[in-house]
């Protein structure tokens, strides 16, 4: 009996509780789990993955698409990804004014004496968000 054939392409559907943000034939995705970035390719083991604050990516032949998501879940298949997430920002969607504004306040409240540890998370994720938007911003003025 043959084995059946690897799927040449992978279907990633990338959702936020506003709006579809994409639903695409893709050669490769990279994800930003909560334990390290991976990268998933076409046959990939199925896998239920949390994911954090970080910079996704997805390729389909020489292009590459920049996402900036916080938090979430992906769920991987042999032929397809599902990334439901809190948000996500196409790097041409980005407001880089208003990341770096948030980059200037996370910082500023990092210098607070005496913070709760509750505050300080909540913080430290802002920081994460805005460097992670300011990030990919900047990926779409390198293409240029």
């Amino acid at each position: 009996m043959a084995l059946p054939a690897l799927p040449t392409h992978l279907t990633l559907e990338l959702v936020t509780p506003d709006h579809a943000v994409a639903h695409e034939q893709v050669d490769e995705i990279q994800l930003p789990g909560v334990k390290g970035y991976f990268g998933v390719l076409p046959g990939h083991t199925p896998l239920l993955a949390v994911l954090g604050v970080g910079q996704l990516w997805y390729r389909r032949g020489p292009d590459k698409t920049f996402v900036a998501i916080h938090t979430g879940l992906a769920e991987v298949l042999p032929d397809r990804v599902t990334v439901l997430c809190r948000s996500a920002e196409r790097a041409d969607e980005i407001d880089v004014a208003r990341a770096e504004a948030a980059k200037q306040r996370a910082e500023a409240e990092l210098k607070k004496p005496q913070m709760k540890p509750e505050d300080f998370e909540r913080v430290r994720i802002a920081l994460m968000r805005s460097l992670t938007r300011l990030q990919v911003a900047s990926r779409t003025r390198m293409r240029g």
